[in-house]
């Protein structure tokens, strides 16, 4: 009769079945238990933010139901959301709340999306009057099953805010229109003072965790507006902490310059639930200044790079910094 040999480092089942499968059930408890260790690793190095509970969280929140508004700070489960919110700032996410692509990292739902509201253009126009934005930030879920990508409903969008707030300075951050012919030339016709699209993470990556993409397609897009309109600022996100190595991301820098991009934000990837992409690694402070550094020295006009940085994190503030540092 084989002999039992029961486990005694309390991380896996009690015991393995038989001699002859000792050894492998060994291996396989150490594996376990260094996953776990690594993961705990992981988890401890993960930045925290605390919970909204201003009342201006709770102001900004109940016109966004009362006007039937998404934000992408909610949708997105942005970590920001207390602090922007409780600024009255937040970023109107247009076309729907339904997302035609399945994104590995991104928390907004994906599906089949509701007929375009008409009207939506002329509701987020007097929220940014409501809110008194002297800057805006406008995105979208993508929207694959329109002609035009949703081009046209971002450039009503733009001139009804501007129509409502002649002051209010705005910016947009749109899908990449892959294969939606014509559609960049509106957006850059509605000319947006800031064109924000995000290459999001390093082309090696792009399988695995944004599928429905192609990154020279977003970086061409990026390129395509600059070339069309020098006056419109261009922008563009990076996540890290997906599994990416540090010349990967400095290669990205050198795309993005190449395509006179003029903006660059880059912040760590938190995983919104157990089902989306897992975050390979929490990246220390030192290393966002290092990419800081490296995108200052590239030429980058404006760069922020932090573990809480967003697209449209204190967007208003660095769009003001840029303007006086070109005065």
């Amino acid at each position: 009769m084989d002999e039992i040999k029961f486990s005694i480092n309390g991380c896996g089942p009690s015991c393995c079945q038989s001699n002859s499968e000792s050894s492998s059930c060994s291996q396989t408890l150490k594996k376990t238990c260094q996953e776990s260790a690594e993961q705990k690793k992981i988890e401890y190095q993960k930045p925290h933010v605390r919970a909204p509970m201003s009342a201006e969280y709770h102001e900004v929140e109940h016109l966004m139901n009362l006007w039937g508004l998404n934000t992408v700070c909610k949708e997105a489960a942005c970590p920001n959301i207390g602090e922007c919110w409780a600024k009255r700032h937040a970023t109107f996410m247009i076309l729907g709340d339904t997302c035609t692509r399945a994104c590995a990292f991104c928390h907004i739902k994906t599906g089949k999306p509701n007929e375009v509201d008409p009207n939506e253009p002329e509701r987020v126009a007097k929220a940014v009057a409501h809110l008194k934005l002297q800057h805006v930030v406008v995105t979208s879920v993508d929207r694959d099953d329109l002609p035009d990508g949703g081009a046209n409903h971002f450039a009503q969008t733009i001139a009804q805010i501007r129509l409502h707030n002649k002051e209010t300075t705005i910016e947009i951050l749109t899908p990449d229109f892959l294969r939606k012919d014509g559609a960049v030339e509106i957006i850059i016709k509605s000319k947006p003072d800031i064109f924000n699209h995000n290459l999001e993470t390093v082309p090696g990556l792009y399988k695995k965790v944004r599928p429905g993409a192609r990154y020279f397609n977003s970086l061409n897009l990026l390129k395509q507006v600059k070339d069309a309109d020098k006056t419109i600022y261009t922008k563009s996100g990076l996540m890290v902490g997906l599994g990416e190595k540090r010349e990967e991301i400095l290669q990205v820098m050198d795309d993005l310059r190449c395509a006179n991009v003029d903006f660059i934000t880059i912040g760590q990837y938190l995983q919104p639930t157990p089902k989306h992409y897992k975050v390979a690694e929490y990246v220390n402070q030192e290393t966002f200044e290092f990419y800081r550094a490296q995108a200052v020295a590239r030429g980058f006009k404006m760069v922020a790079s932090s573990a809480l940085t967003r697209s449209s994190y204190h967007a208003g503030d660095y769009f003001n910094k840029l303007k006086q540092m070109e005065k």
